[in-house]
């Protein structure tokens, strides 16, 4: 590896001679000069790799020399070292993106910390999580063989989570694909969980809160205090969450972070009619069949969301001023927010949004989203670059000035699918790739969660004969017809209605107004 090049910049160089001779030992080359001016002509004709500036020379100062050689190279490190501790010298010379701000006098250690923070630091994060992460996969390991409770699988796949967004920053390729292998098997061994204990979910008092006990057990205690926002993401998977976390924190902090699990299956029709309802589907189907479709009966699946929530407030007692929006296009998304204050007067306005849901479903039949969203890193961005420009940030950020409380949520998660399983069914088989309702189903028995009976996971049935299958792990039915070509056409796409960490345990965040 070359020496690592310095360019020290001081007009009273000579008195840090020991300072050169100190970093010249640990094998660092240092250029020195007096003046502004000299160090311009320096880096115009020279490569360096760092530049240690004084502020307080004579001629051409340090802050005026640090803009004039951004202009000729903007990459280049700058650590500002001055005996001022005036406030405005700093905010110029952070405003002006310095790697490091010293205060004189400097010892040698003060210099070689800067160093390694400024040059060092990607190498140094690196080899440190790697390490912390081959230290943890043992632990990892080990809990996947004992995690026994819904609480214990949504704190282990949020570790999950935690480390697949530490890893994606470093190149380390080997411990990622490592990590890539433990999620597959926690799917696995979740997968086996699921069959052993979601059916009792309707009925143990130690159950998780499921899609229609969200509103009553998470959404209506946070209802008491002030004017409430209430916005559901459709398909915002926990990553995707933590991905634009950030984006909101100058102007909401968080209260309260849990997870809830949708129920199965976890798509839409029957996930978000369930928060919205209050209700498993057997319960809508029975108690409001005016408003529930099944998966054969034709039209929108989704359409009376606002009636469902309606009927809910009114059961569970709740008097509130409140108003439902579902923004399904950027059209939409503008006109809300140019019309929010209205939203002023309601103890609650709710806001279901569409945009994830329709890059998963564009990621299936749009190739540019399929180079775009190649992989659940680039799915990560493309949901952050999305929020970062969306009507609903300029929403949020008028719900933070109007004093409204913010709750974050969504209906279900997604998955990318890789392996296809194949499935026969009649004319009348639903067709989501994810799950299947209907007669007849022949199936691979080891690849799904199977509901031969229906009412027993609170789920109606199209006839008296229909049962459910539900995907696990990162499956994707196919029938054998022109089988190739469709797993070719759907394989590394993102979709719902399965049985996987990413698609059930879901985040629900409660945030306060900065």
């Amino acid at each position: 590896m070359s020496k690592i090049t310095i360019l020290w910049v001081d007009d009273e160089i000579d008195l840090l001679k020991s300072h050169i001779l100190f970093l010249e030992s640990k094998n660092y080359n240092v250029v020195t000069c007096k003046s502004g001016q000299e160090a311009l002509e320096e880096i115009a004709e020279t490569r360096f790799d760092i530049v240690f500036l004084d502020e307080n020379m004579p001629g051409i100062s340090g802050l005026e020399t640090l803009t004039e050689l951004k202009a000729i190279d903007a990459t280049l490190p700058v650590v500002m070292i001055t005996k001022s501790e005036e406030e405005y010298i700093m905010d110029e010379a952070i405003g002006s993106k310095i790697a490091d701000y010293l205060i004189k006098p400097v010892n040698p250690n003060q210099i070689l910390l800067s160093l390694k923070k400024s040059l060092d630091n990607s190498r140094l994060v690196s080899e440190k999580t790697t390490s912390n992460y081959q230290q943890e996969f043992r632990k990892i390991a080990m809990d996947l063989s004992m995690v026994n409770s819904h609480q214990e699988w949504a704190d282990l796949y949020k570790k999950l989570i935690s480390w697949e967004l530490r890893l994606e920053e470093i190149e380390d390729s080997s411990m990622f694909e490592i990590l890539e292998s433990q999620k597959v098997e926690a799917n696995n061994q979740f997968g086996k969980f699921i069959d052993k204990n979601y059916e009792d979910w309707f009925t143990d008092e130690d159950a998780p809160v499921l899609s229609h006990t969200l509103f009553k057990e998470l959404v209506k205690p946070e209802l008491k205090e002030k004017p409430t926002l209430l916005v559901v993401i459709d398909n915002l998977r926990y990553d995707q969450w933590l991905a634009f976390e950030d984006t909101v924190n100058p102007f909401f902090k968080k209260k309260k972070e849990t997870n809830y699990y949708s129920i199965l299956p976890t798509a839409t029709q029957y996930a978000r009619n369930a928060i919205f309802s209050g209700l498993t589907p057997l319960d809508m189907e029975k108690k409001h069949p005016e408003w529930w479709k099944n998966d054969t009966d034709e039209g929108g699946k989704n359409l009376f969301e606002a009636e469902f929530l309606g009927a809910q407030l009114k059961r569970l007692g709740l008097d509130l001023t409140w108003e439902y929006h579902k923004i399904s296009s950027l059209k939409q998304g503008k006109t809300l927010s140019q019309n929010y204050k209205s939203q002023k007067k309601n103890d609650l306005t709710v806001i279901v949004y569409n945009f994830v849901d329709m890059l998963s479903h564009s990621k299936t039949e749009m190739e540019v989203i399929k180079e775009l969203a190649s992989n659940d890193k680039a799915y990560r961005s493309l949901t952050q670059s999305w929020f970062k420009n969306s009507p609903l940030l300029e929403i949020i950020q008028q719900a933070q000035a109007m004093g409204q409380k913010l709750i974050i949520t969504t209906d279900h998660g997604t998955i990318n699918v890789k392996q296809p399983s194949k499935v026969v069914g009649d004319k009348d088989t639903s067709l989501n790739l994810r799950y299947k309702t209907g007669r007849s189903l022949t199936y691979e028995k080891k690849d799904v969660y199977e509901a031969t009976k229906p009412s027993d996971v609170y789920l109606p049935s199209i006839n008296m004969s229909s049962s459910f299958i539900f995907a696990k792990n990162d499956q994707f039915f196919a029938y054998p017809n022109n089988y190739n070509h469709y797993v070719s056409y759907y394989r590394n796409t993102y979709q719902h209605g399965g049985v996987s960490l990413e698609e059930m345990i879901i985040p629900f965040v409660v945030l306060e107004p900065r």
